[in-house]
């Protein structure tokens, strides 16, 4: 059955570009994984400060596979250096990923949760992250041909 993983990130306006732009060091990471089916990065337009990001995997253990890859580990740690590299700012070791499938409190994520960050001199991008979990149990698309 497919699962959808949104992380829902608190952002202040004053770093909402700079959250983008890692998330744009990240493009093309995921889209290899056995079982991904989708990436969005959902920018808050009503007053809210909080940014989502849609992934949809074919199943939990796609998910849960990716998340222990080494896909998965060298890609958030190349974003993280190329972050740190546009900051002039050397990282913190250790500290990598988006945050996806992880626990906030553990210290990981691209800077999106509490204690987190790569020393880009801005620190971490979001203030707090949760981990969002859902089955599809519907779905639809445009109809064939449209």
């Amino acid at each position: 059955m497919p699962v959808v993983k949104i992380n829902a990130l608190t952002v202040s306006a004053e770093m909402r570009e700079e959250l983008e732009r890692r998330f744009s060091g990240r493009a093309g990471v995921v889209e290899s994984a056995d079982g991904f089916e989708w990436f969005e990065l959902l920018r808050p337009v009503d007053g809210t400060d909080r940014y989502l990001v849609y992934t949809r995997w074919r199943s939990e253990e796609d998910f849960k596979r990716w998340t222990e890859s080494q896909a998965f580990q060298r890609g958030h740690a190349q974003a993280a250096a190329d972050a740190d590299q546009g900051q002039g700012q050397q990282g913190q070791q250790g500290q990598q990923g988006h945050g996806h499938g992880q626990d906030p409190a553990q210290g990981q994520g691209h800077g999106h949760g509490p204690a987190q960050g790569h020393g880009h001199g801005q620190g971490p991008a979001a203030t707090g992250a949760e981990l969002w979990s859902f089955e599809v149990v519907q779905s639809t698309g445009p109809a064939p041909g449209a």
